[in-house]
C-alpha cells in the first residue's frame, strides 16, 4: 500500500529487507552491508520510517497464542476486525474471504483462556460464530521471514540475535523496574537510541544497551520491522489451513517453510493441523503455488483464504488501520 507521494525502489526494498532482520541495526551497518552510501541509506530508511511505510517495535511475549476465526453477520465484518485489531494482545487480524469473515493471533495468559472463549470474543458485537485454535508450535513467525531481497551473506552479516524458538509459549523471566521500562519503551519504538532508553529506564546508557542485548538473546522482546507486503512485489496474500496426517506433520512443515514467500506457519489444534500465511506476486502466482508446492502430495486438503484487509501485523498497527482510527466516526 504505497502512497502516490512516497515512491519505493529497488534501494527502499533492500533497506526494508535489512530491518527485517535486524530492526535496530545501524544505518552505517545497513549501508555495508548493501555496499551503498550512509548518507543515502539513512536519508531513505528515516523516510520509509517517518511515512510509516515500514515500522519497527518490539512484540513482547505475554501468554500463549492462539488462533480465532471469526464469522459475522453481513454487515458487521469491519466493526468485528477492528474490535479485534484494537486489542492490546492481538498479534496480527486479517479480514479474510471463506468460511471466516475475520482471522487473528492473540496472546493469551496462562489461566485466560476460558474467558477469552467465553467471555471476551462472544461479547464483539455482531459476531455470530467462534473458533479458537491453541497454537502448538511454529514452523516460521513473521519475526524470522524475509523474502529472497538479500543474499545469504548479506543476511548473516545483519543477523545477531538467534533466531526464535519454534515453542508458542512466553519465555519464563523476571523483569525488573528498568527492563519493563525499556521493554515498554521498544514496543513504542524499536528504534529508540541507547541514549534514550538509557532516560526513560534511569540507566546509564551502557546499561540500556546491555539490557537490550540481554532481553533479546533472551527472546523477552522480539523487536519486528512490520511492512505490507505489497511494497516488497509481493500484493497477493492469503491464509492456508492444511490438513495432513499426524505422521507426516513434521514433513509437510519443513517443506512449507523452504518457500521464502512463506510469512508464517504454526500447528494448530483442530481439523486443519498447519495455518500458513503465503504471499504471492499475483493471483497467476499463487494458483501455481497451491497446484505445485512441494508439500501439496503429502496433504489431505487445503483450505485457502484470500487476505482482503490487514488491520495488524507484528502487534503493531497496518497503514490501512492507522487510516480507519484517523476517520472521524
Amino acid at each position: 500500500m504505497t502512497s502516490p507521494d512516497v515512491p519505493v525502489d529497488d534501494l527502499d526494498q533492500r533497506i526494508i529487507a535489512a530491518l527485517q532482520i535486524d530492526g535496530r541495526a545501524s544505518w552505517r551497518h545497513i549501508a555495508r552491508v548493501l555496499g551503498e552510501p550512509e548518507r543515502t541509506v539513512a536519508r531513505r530508511g528515516l523516510r520509509l520510517l517517518e511515512n510509516q511505510l515500514v515500522t519497527v517495535a518490539a512484540l513482547v511475549p505475554s501468554g500463549d497464542c492462539v488462533i480465532a476465526r471469526l464469522r459475522c453477520v453481513p454487515d458487521a465484518t469491519r466493526q468485528v476486525a477492528l474490535a479485534t485489531a484494537r486489542r492490546k494482545d492481538t498479534i496480527f487480524t486479517y479480514v479474510v474471504t471463506g468460511s471466516s469473515d475475520c482471522v487473528a493471533e492473540l496472546q493469551c495468559p496462562p489461566g485466560r483462556l476460558a474467558e477469552l472463549v467465553l467471555d471476551d470474543l462472544p461479547a464483539l458485537p455482531g459476531l455470530t460464530a467462534q473458533q479458537v485454535y491453541p497454537v502448538l508450535r511454529y514452523f516460521r513467525t513473521v519475526h524470522e521471514w524475509h523474502p529472497d531481497i538479500l543474499d545469504p551473506q548479506q543476511v548473516a552479516e545483519l543477523r545477531r540475535f538467534p533466531t526464535p524458538d519454534d515453542s508458542a509459549s512466553r519465555p519464563d523471566m523476571e523483569l525488573d523496574p528498568e527492563e519493563r521500562a525499556i521493554v515498554a519503551a521498544l514496543a513504542e519504538d524499536g528504534r529508540h537510541t541507547h541514549e534514550e532508553l538509557a532516560a526513560l529506564a534511569g540507566v546509564s546508557e551502557a546499561t540500556a544497551r546491555r539490557r537490550v542485548e540481554a532481553l533479546s538473546q533472551a527472546g523477552v522482546v522480539s523487536i519486528r520491522a512490520s511492512v505490507e507486503p505489497a511494497l516488497l512485489g509481493l500484493p497477493v496474500e492469503a491464509l492456508l489451513w492444511i490438513r495432513t496426517r499426524p505422521d507426516a506433520l513434521e514433513r509437510v512443515g519443513t517443506l512449507v517453510v523452504e518457500s521464502p514467500l512463506v510469512r508464517y506457519a504454526a500447528v494448530v489444534t483442530g481439523e486443519y493441523q498447519l495455518l500458513v500465511h503465503v504471499v504471492q506476486p499475483s493471483k497467476d502466482a499463487l494458483l501455481d503455488y497451491l497446484a505445485h508446492a512441494s508439500w501439496v502430495p503429502h496433504v489431505e486438503a487445503v483450505e485457502s483464504q484470500f487476505v482482503v484487509e490487514a488491520l495488524k501485523r507484528s502487534a503493531t498497527p497496518t497503514p490501512r488501520l492507522r487510516r480507519l482510527l484517523s476517520e472521524p466516526v
